[in-house]
């Protein structure tokens, strides 16, 4: 299933895409796609009035997308986690996971505006697989077990400021938590539709200009890798982001491609969870 959120921001309406290209409302069985509707069976409860064919449908023409899950807990990130990424930024390739965490109010629309911070000179972009935690994970016993904690996957746009990240501070924290950081969406794709998300390609342009075009194939430490790592340090709770990594192309890796200005268009792509867009304006 596609789950999506539609509406103005803090006001959106919780819905599903049914395969018949029609948006139905889901007002009925919750207030929203939160972490409390993950955390009770709240897909199964859609899936089941699907079935039924008992939602009514929703006119989303010309509506506002929200991100596709409301207040994450956390966001938790997950750095240099494809080769060819640490490489072209002159990294060594990490042994054990790079963690950083990221504001969880800088997630917003994947199609709302995102603000270049003041002061800035090398905001960046970053398309990732997120993972959204469906159920609470706490010592995960094994990798092999850590596909039962996923509620579904979206796309994000882990946006960075380069300076405020790697010049400004020990931590990546000033570089990440800019406002409207992380564009997140448009739909959460449950696990059942993503299929393996060791097999996604994923898809960048700046201005029409192809700038990322990689896979999960090549991440280093992989999907469940990632979930049943974490829960060991912390708990991961429904509703809870993980953003994945990035393949290369990024302006970091890039020497003389400029960063992003104003008036710059962003577009995203993953198989199978839809596509983002994005114009970035001075704060």
């Amino acid at each position: 299933m596609r789950l999506v959120r539609i509406g103005a921001p803090g006001a959106e309406v919780p819905a599903v895409l049914g395969d018949d290209g029609v948006t139905y409302a889901i007002t009925g069985l919750t207030d929203d796609i939160d972490g409390a509707f993950l955390a009770s069976g709240g897909i199964e409860r859609v899936r089941q009035a699907m079935t039924e064919g008992a939602l009514p449908p929703l006119n989303a023409t010309g509506r506002r997308i929200g991100a596709p899950v409301a207040r994450p807990g956390k966001v938790v990130c997950v750095g240099l986690n494809y080769r060819d990424h640490a490489e072209e930024t002159g990294a060594a390739v990490p042994e054990r996971p790079v963690v950083f965490m990221k504001d969880p109010s800088t997630v917003v629309g994947p199609y709302d505006e995102v603000l270049i911070p003041r002061g800035s000179a090398k905001t960046d972009w970053e398309v990732e697989l997120a993972v959204v935690i469906g159920r609470e994970a706490r010592y995960v016993g094994s990798p092999a077990e850590a596909l039962e904690y996923i509620a579904g996957c979206a796309i994000s746009n882990d946006v960075s400021e380069r300076e405020f990240q790697l010049e400004y501070s020990a931590q990546w924290d000033l570089g990440k938590s800019c406002e409207t950081f992380n564009p997140l969406g448009p739909w959460l794709v449950t696990l059942d539709e993503v299929g393996d998300p060791q097999a996604l390609g994923l898809r960048l342009t700046v201005n029409g200009d192809t700038r990322q075009n990689g896979t999960t194939k090549n991440m280093i430490f992989d999907v469940t890798y990632l979930v049943w790592y974490l829960s060991q340090y912390m708990v991961l709770r429904p509703g809870d982001v993980i953003n994945t990594g990035t393949p290369a192309g990024v302006a970091l890796g890039l020497p003389g491609t400029p960063y992003l200005r104003d008036g710059d268009t962003v577009e995203l792509s993953i198989d199978g969870l839809g596509t983002q867009r994005q114009t970035f304006s001075n704060a």
